[in-house]
C-alpha cells in the first residue's frame, strides 16, 4: 500500500493545531513543525521590510536625480554684468518682512530649437515681454508692471560678451536685451535698465524663451484664455498675405504649446494691432496661469513638473541658480490671494515724432514711488508691519486725539449697506484699517484707495439722499465725523487725520517718513491712468484683452 500523501487540508489543519503523527525525521507535524512553519513568515516580513526600504531608497535616489537634473537645466548670467551703481536694497522691518522685486523676461530668441516656434529667421534675441513683479513684504499682495517694449528709455552702460562695456544712451527698451547680439540675450543689461528707469532694486531676474514657455503650458495641462474674435494664420504671420486657416477660435478656450505662444505673441488681427493690446492679453494669460496653479496647490508635487519644463529653457540671475532656490521662491508666493495679484501697464503715451512710446510723467514716477513704499495700487500698506499704536511721526502730543471705539457687534441689516472707504491722508494703510472697523460691524465695506485729496483733517462720510439713515449708522463708528450729502450713489467714508491720530498713525506732511522700523515713506496717490486700467488675477478672462479699434 502506498504511503499516504503528505499535504492536503487535513494535514494543514493538524499542523496549525500542533497535532499529527509526525515523521521520523521530525520534518513534519507537531509543535516543532508548527514553529518551523511560522519561520518563513518572519522571512517574508524581512523581505517586505527590505523591499519597502529599497523603494524608499529608490524614491530618494530619483528625487536626487530630479534635483540634479533641474540644477543642470538652469543657466545663470554673469554677476559681473550687473551694474555696481544700483538702487539700495529694501530693508527688512523688525519682523523680518521684506519685499521682493522679480524681473520676468520673455525672450524671442531664435537660437536652439526656438526658431521652430518663433516663425522667424533673425539671429540674436529681443525681450518680447517684460514684467516687473513686485511681491510685497507681507507676501499676500503682488503687482506686475508691464513695460512697453518700444518705450524710449535711457539704457546704461552694459557688459558685452567680449567683456567690454557699452557707452549707453537712449534707445528702445527692448534693445537692452539685444545688446551684444547673442542668442541668449543680455538679461543683465535689461535688469540694469529697469533699475535706472524705476529706481527700484531688482532682486531676481528670470528669462524664459519660446521652448520653455511652450513646455510650461503643457506641464500645467493648458491655460484658459479668451479672444474677442477668431485668429487666422495671416494674423500670426502678416507676411503670409492671406487669411489662411483658423488658428485660435473666438471666445474661451484652453491653449498650450504653440497655441499658447501664438496667443501671448499675437498683435495683428485684433484691436489696433499694437503692443499695448498684446500686453493686456499677456496680463490676462499670467492671471489665468497663476489662478490655475493656486487652485491646484503650490506644492512641490505640482511645482516640480513645471520647474522641469521651465528650467530647460531658463536663464536666471546668480541668486536663483539652483532648484531649491527656485522652488523656495515659488512656494513663497502661495499665500497671495488672486484678487490681490494685480497687473498694470506703466503709464505711457505715443510720441509725436515717431510711432514709439514715452512714459508719462509724473505718473510713472508715482508708480515707482508706490512700489518703493510697499504700498498697493489701491493705497493699502503691505509692508507686513502693523503700525505702532504707541507712536506717531508727528511731534504733537496725541493725548487730545479722539478715541476710536471698538467695532460693535453690528446687526444683520448692516450687511446690506455697502460702503466705499478712501484714505484722505498720507498715512499708509489707513483706509484698510477703517475698512476692517466697518467689517467688524457687519457693513459690506471695501477699500477704494486714495481720495482726491490727502488733506482731510476730519473724517467725512458722503451719502446720497436715500442713504442718510444708513450713513448715520456708519458715522457712529467715527466720532466727530462730518456727514455730507452727495450726488454720488451710495456711501463713501473718507478717513481723515483724526482717525489716523486715534489709531497711532498721525500724519505730518506728505513725504514724511514713518517712525515704524522698516517702514517706507508713504507714496502720493496714484493717478487714475494707472488704477483704472489694473487687472486682478481673478478678473473675467474675457475682459480687457484688447486695445484700440478693430475688435
Amino acid at each position: 500500500m502506498p504511503a499516504p500523501r503528505s499535504g492536503g487540508r487535513a494535514e494543514a489543519r493538524r499542523a496549525a493545531q500542533g497535532k499529527g503523527a509526525g515523521a521520523a525525521d521530525g520534518t513534519s507535524g507537531g509543535r516543532a513543525a508548527a514553529r518551523r512553519s511560522a519561520k518563513p513568515k518572519k522571512n517574508v516580513k524581512k523581505i517586505v521590510a527590505w523591499s519597502a526600504a529599497g523603494v524608499l531608497v529608490l524614491i530618494a535616489g530619483t528625487g536626487g536625480a530630479i534635483y540634479y537634473k533641474l540644477n543642470a537645466n538652469i543657466k545663470s548670467f554673469d554677476a559681473d554684468a550687473i551694474a555696481t551703481d544700483r538702487p539700495p536694497e529694501a530693508q527688512a522691518d523688525a519682523d523680518g518682512n521684506k519685499p521682493v522685486n522679480v524681473l520676468l523676461i520673455g525672450s524671442d530668441s531664435r537660437g536652439g530649437n526656438n526658431s521652430d516656434l518663433g516663425g522667424g529667421e533673425d539671429g540674436g534675441a529681443r525681450s518680447d515681454t517684460t514684467i516687473l513683479l513686485h511681491v510685497y513684504a507681507d507676501h499676500k499682495h503682488a503687482v506686475g508692471i508691464s513695460i512697453p517694449r518700444n518705450t524710449i528709455v535711457p539704457i546704461p552702460s552694459c557688459k558685452l560678451p567680449n567683456g567690454k562695456w557699452t557707452k549707453g544712451g537712449n534707445d528702445l527698451f527692448n534693445a537692452a536685451f539685444s545688446v551684444g547680439g547673442s542668442d541668449g540675450g543680455n538679461p543683465a543689461c535689461t535688469q540694469n535698465t529697469v533699475e535706472k528707469v524705476t529706481g527700484i532694486r531688482v532682486d531676481h531676474t528670470i528669462v524664459v524663451d519660446f521652448n520653455g514657455f511652450a513646455a510650461m503650458t503643457k506641464a500645467v495641462n493648458g491655460v484658459d484664455v479668451c479672444l474677442p474674435k477668431p485668429i487666422y494664420e495671416g494674423d500670426i504671420n502678416p507676411n503670409l498675405h492671406k487669411k489662411g486657416n483658423l488658428v485660435l477660435p473666438q471666445g474661451k478656450q484652453t491653449v498650450e504649446g504653440q497655441q499658447a505662444l501664438d496667443y501671448v505673441r499675437l498683435r495683428h488681427g485684433i484691436g489696433d494691432g499694437s503692443d499695448i493690446g498684446r500686453m493686456k492679453r499677456q496680463q490676462a494669460f499670467m492671471s489665468s496661469l497663476a489662478t490655475k496653479m493656486k487652485k491646484e496647490g503650490m506644492s512641490p508635487t505640482n511645482l516640480l513638473p513645471l520647474a522641469d519644463a521651465a528650467t530647460k529653457s531658463l536663464t536666471v540671475d546668480p541668486g536663483l541658480d539652483s532648484a531649491d532656490k527656485l522652488l523656495s521662491f515659488g512656494l513663497s508666493l502661495k499665500n497671495i490671494d488672486m484678487h490681490d495679484l494685480k497687473f498694470v501697464t506703466a503709464p505711457w503715451r505715443y510720441r509725436t515724432q515717431d510711432a514709439n512710446i514715452d512714459l508719462v510723467q509724473p505718473d510713472a514716477n508715482k508708480l515707482w514711488e508706490t512700489l518703493r513704499a510697499d504700498q498697493t495700487i489701491d493705497g493699502q500698506n503691505a509692508t507686513g508691519q502693523q503700525p505702532d499704536a504707541g507712536g506717531s511721526p508727528s511731534a504733537a502730543p496725541q493725548q487730545a486725539a479722539p478715541s476710536m471705539p471698538a467695532a460693535p457687534a453690528g446687526d444683520a441689516s448692516n450687511a446690506s449697506i455697502k460702503v466705499a472707504v478712501y484714505n484722505g491722508t498720507v498715512a499708509n494703510g489707513l483706509a484698510g484699517k477703517a475698512t476692517d472697523l466697518l467689517k467688524g460691524a457687519k457693513f459690506a465695506a471695501s477699500t477704494a484707495g486714495q481720495a482726491a485729496s490727502t488733506k482731510y483733517k476730519t473724517t467725512t462720510i458722503e451719502y446720497s439722499t436715500s442713504q442718510k439713515a444708513n450713513a448715520e449708522k456708519v458715522a457712529a463708528l467715527f466720532p466727530g465725523a462730518s456727514l455730507e450729502p452727495s450726488s454720488a450713489r451710495g456711501i463713501s467714508v473718507i478717513v481723515g487725520q483724526d482717525f489716523a491720530a486715534a489709531n497711532g498713525m498721525g500724519t505730518s506732511t506728505a513725504g514724511t517718513a514713518s517712525t515704524t522700523p522698516g517702514a517706507q515713506t508713504p507714496a502720493a496717490p496714484l493717478p487714475t491712468t494707472v488704477t483704472n486700467d489694473a487687472r486682478s488675477a481673478d478678473d473675467d478672462i474675457c475682459a480687457n484683452t484688447t486695445y484700440g479699434s478693430g475688435g
